[in-house]
């Protein structure tokens, strides 16, 4: 939809002052906000053919007007400007190493949704076709053999595998070599017979503790589908008054609470676009009570292959620009660590 710069500036200041006040707008406080020095009534002319466009609507007979999912989605699309934010003090915990990628997506979450003050999910890594970068097996005693698998990405999964007698130190780290330099940069699907077959027989007596590190190992690349959801700033919710009416607040609440919907709506998209940064509008939302909402999805990826979802909700009148700004500054950080790792 093509917009003369007159209407694009008095939708632009519609957009931006319901996005501050949540009230509707009308043609006196445009005429305030624009440069274009404008009458009320022309700018009410203006609004009246933008509301026929259906990019904003009319609450009620006395109100002035709010933006339509059509209208922001317009804003998001063609209006929207890029501000290239500084980057935020209390993400330098990115900048720090952190053992468990687990633990940097729970901070990540509550750092996004204080500095957004909207609710945030994460999404765990997906493992699909994912390697294995180390495995390591440590005696526990009583028959039981710790086997910490690291899949790249610094994916941690532990196993705790129980074996018919205790190894000595110097089978353990026999073991260790062995695994190591047989599957180390392998993918589930080139650990092949072939593979199995020299690994029993290179362990000799131990071959049936291989086998159960081989199963560890495929349990380990197999757990895609459990992926785990972070939530944060699910509080935030209660400052948008059009979002706490009735029983819309507990209904949003509970859905953020039901991480298997929440996958659904930052599932991972295919395609060359995968990566980009998407805005989801109103009825785009393939969740029911989040059809007043607004979400903005990032892809974030820790190594070939390992790949996770962040997504950013808030009302439908949410502050698209910062949203968007604040993810691209989260996915550079990101990525300079994980290159740097």
């Amino acid at each position: 939809m093509e917009l003369d710069e007159r209407k694009q500036k008095i939708l632009n200041a519609i957009i931006r002052n319901y996005q501050e006040t949540g009230e509707p707008v009308g043609s006196r406080t445009i005429s305030k906000y624009t440069e274009l020095q404008l009458s009320p009534a022309t700018i009410r002319n203006e609004m009246a053919d933008l509301e026929e466009m259906g990019l904003i609507i009319q609450p009620h007979t006395s109100a002035g007007r709010i933006p339509t999912d059509k209208g922001y989605r317009l804003y998001v699309d063609q209006l929207m400007q890029e501000q290239h934010l500084p980057a935020v003090p209390d993400q330098d915990f990115l900048l720090k190493r952190v053992d468990r990628v687990e633990e940097l997506l729970m901070q990540m979450a509550k750092i996004l949704a204080a500095n957004t003050n909207y609710a945030t999910m994460i999404t765990g890594p997906r493992y699909r076709k994912n390697k294995v970068k180390f495995i390591q097996l440590s005696m526990m005693g009583g028959g039981k053999l710790l086997a910490v698998i690291v899949l790249e990405g610094n994916i941690v999964r532990n196993n705790i595998l129980n074996i018919e007698f205790d190894l000595e130190q110097d089978e353990v780290l026999n073991l260790n070599f062995l695994l190591n330099s047989s599957l180390n940069g392998l993918a589930i699907e080139e650990i092949n017979l072939g593979v199995i077959a020299k690994l029993k027989e290179d362990a000799g007596c131990h071959s049936d503790v291989v086998s159960k590190v081989l199963d560890a190992v495929a349990e380990a690349i197999g757990q895609e589908d459990d992926v785990p959801v972070y939530t944060s700033g699910t509080p935030n919710i209660f400052k948008y008054p059009e979002l706490t009416g009735g029983d819309k607040a507990s209904e949003l609440i509970s859905t953020l609470e039901e991480k298997e919907r929440l996958g659904t709506i930052i599932a991972e998209e295919s395609g060359e676009e995968k990566k980009d940064i998407q805005v989801y509008i109103g009825d785009e939302v393939p969740v029911e009570s989040m059809k007043d909402c607004s979400v903005v999805t990032a892809t974030y990826e820790l190594g070939e292959g390992v790949q996770g979802k962040i997504g950013i909700i808030g009302p439908k009148r949410m502050d698209y620009q910062k949203v968007v700004d604040t993810l691209k500054n989260t996915m550079s950080q990101l990525d300079d660590i994980f290159k740097k790792e």
